[in-house]
């Protein structure tokens, strides 16, 4: 029998969306219930563009859970938390595996991953309607968890209503925002831009919240893409932007985003003279 909340929480979706999108979401949500019940936030804090979604009401959706430890822990231990994760997402019907990646370089990042197959989830749900799903077709959800982060970052707690009532801690909005300007400038596209640091930006000047200077210095500086005797300031952080908006391709930043939004005509003003226009609106504290 489907768990009620999760029936309750399929149907508040009011926009035309594929199954594996909305189901995606309803694992992402009880994943967090599952981390906030075993005390993940006594040590750590969602951030990113599935935290602007879930929290903030970004309208895009998102595939991965991004976490920062509070302070750094280098021998931080995720495992304890993931399994006490797969035990609450279990308990409302979704038998996930569960699984660390084995590092192969030196990173700060932890990751894991939740994967349950397609055809079982839809049943989970009530969905009989498997017909065209590949019998092997999984449904994966990364997780990340920065255990080095950059110091200084302000957290504040947020409520969610799916599937339950709960809180969340999460990065103060503007420090967000400087985690997602220095996305924009430095991520390493491999072949195709993430349309959605862009439109993450877009969304942040819409709607004027300022981006915490002095932060994304320290995320610069301690990613060494700014010396430690210097510091930012508006004009710089534009002309970086700018020199960046340039270079990037954005037929690749459309393709991308056009299977995270209900309405992809929404894309098509961008362009590299729009976002430089939008750029001279950033406000910074």
């Amino acid at each position: 029998m489907t768990n009620p909340n999760i029936q309750k929480m399929l149907s508040k979706y009011q926009v035309k969306l594929n199954e594996q999108t909305k189901i995606r979401e309803i694992l992402q949500e009880t994943a967090l219930l599952g981390l906030e019940r075993h005390g993940f936030f006594e040590k750590a804090a969602f951030y990113g563009g599935t935290a602007l979604r879930i929290l903030y009401g970004l309208d895009r959706f998102s595939e991965d859970l991004d976490f920062t430890l509070l302070k750094s822990d280098k021998n931080f231990d995720f495992n304890p938390f993931l399994e006490g994760m797969r035990k609450e997402i279990a308990s409302f019907g979704f038998e996930m595996e569960v699984s660390v990646k084995t590092k192969n370089v030196e990173t700060s990042v932890i990751s894991a991953f939740l994967k349950m197959n397609t055809i079982q989830i839809y049943l989970a749900i009530g969905n009989e309607k498997t017909k065209n799903v590949h019998p092997e077709e999984k449904i994966q959800i990364k997780l990340e968890v920065d255990v080095d982060p950059p110091p200084n970052f302000r957290v504040e707690n947020r409520l969610v209503l799916n599937p339950v009532s709960f809180y969340v801690l999460t990065l103060h909005k503007s420090d967000l925002f400087a985690g997602k300007m220095h996305a924009a400038l430095y991520r390493a596209w491999k072949g195709r831009v993430k349309g959605r640091d862009w439109y993450d930006l877009e969304w942040y000047i819409r709607n004027k919240i300022p981006l915490n200077l002095r932060y994304l210095e320290t995320i610069m500086q301690q990613a060494r893409n700014l010396d430690p005797k210097k510091s930012l300031d508006r004009d710089k952080l534009l002309e970086l932007l700018n020199e960046r908006i340039q270079k990037v391709d954005w037929a690749s930043a459309k393709a991308d985003m056009r299977t995270f939004i209900a309405e992809p005509e929404k894309l098509n003003i961008w362009s590299p003279s729009y976002f430089a226009d939008l750029s001279s609106h950033l406000l910074v504290e």
